[in-house]
């Protein structure tokens, strides 16, 4: 059960499956640092929630530069000594741009992506946490942020598809696919030591991880 040879973890997921608070209780349990998105930061993004077509520009290009600046200052973290467990891989960001991005500025996009994708770091282990559409609208709707109060259903069930299909080509890590609808690591114990079980007992490049109800 031990995750000692992984030093760089990323928990991956949809809007509302439970990443951040998954990070942090990794990070917990394995004195790991945290290497948490910043979507408080982002003046564009309650904006693009309530206006898309006006806003997806300027929030999706806020939130690239801000994670590059913080993958940079992992890179001078030493990874041999310290493990980090993140909530976001810069890979995934592309999933946004292209669902709100127009042509130009999908391109004006890419271009910057595609320079400063070769800076950031691979992981150790990518952890993808699946739900329903259904599921994650439930959650959105539980916590009630005020920033997210704008997010569309249709925006949701997009987003999950598009992590769908994503993860279904990701290969950059060994990668772990979490099935949420029947396992809650989060706020059942013994769920999280189920997670914490199966982590530690990986051998394969790509497995998943299904709780049967």
């Amino acid at each position: 059960m031990s995750l000692e040879r992984y030093n760089y973890i990323v928990v991956e997921g949809p809007i509302g499956v439970g990443k951040t608070t998954l990070t942090r209780k990794l990070a917990a349990t394995y004195a790991a640092q945290t290497l948490l998105e910043l979507p408080q930061d982002n003046p564009f993004l309650e904006k693009f929630y309530r206006d898309p077509s006006r806003y997806a520009l300027p929030a999706q290009m806020f939130f690239l530069f801000q994670r590059m600046n913080q993958l940079r200052d992992m890179a001078q973290t030493d990874l041999f000594s310290t493990r980090i467990v993140s909530d976001f891989l810069l890979d995934k960001d592309p999933i946004f741009a292209r669902l709100t991005l127009g042509d130009d500025e999908l391109n004006l996009y890419e271009q910057l992506y595609a320079h400063l994708r070769p800076q950031a770091a691979v992981p150790d282990l990518v952890i993808y946490l699946q739900a329903q559409p259904e599921t994650l609208v439930e959650r959105v709707r539980k916590r009630a942020l005020a920033m997210e109060a704008g997010i569309s259903e249709l925006y949701l069930y997009r987003l999950c598809e598009s992590y769908s299909r994503f993860f279904y080509h990701y290969d950059a890590a060994p990668l772990l696919i979490v099935n949420t609808e029947n396992l809650n690591p989060i706020d059942r114990e013994e769920d999280f030591n189920l997670l914490l079980r199966r982590i530690g007992e990986m051998r394969g490049k790509r497995e998943f991880f299904n709780l049967g109800e």
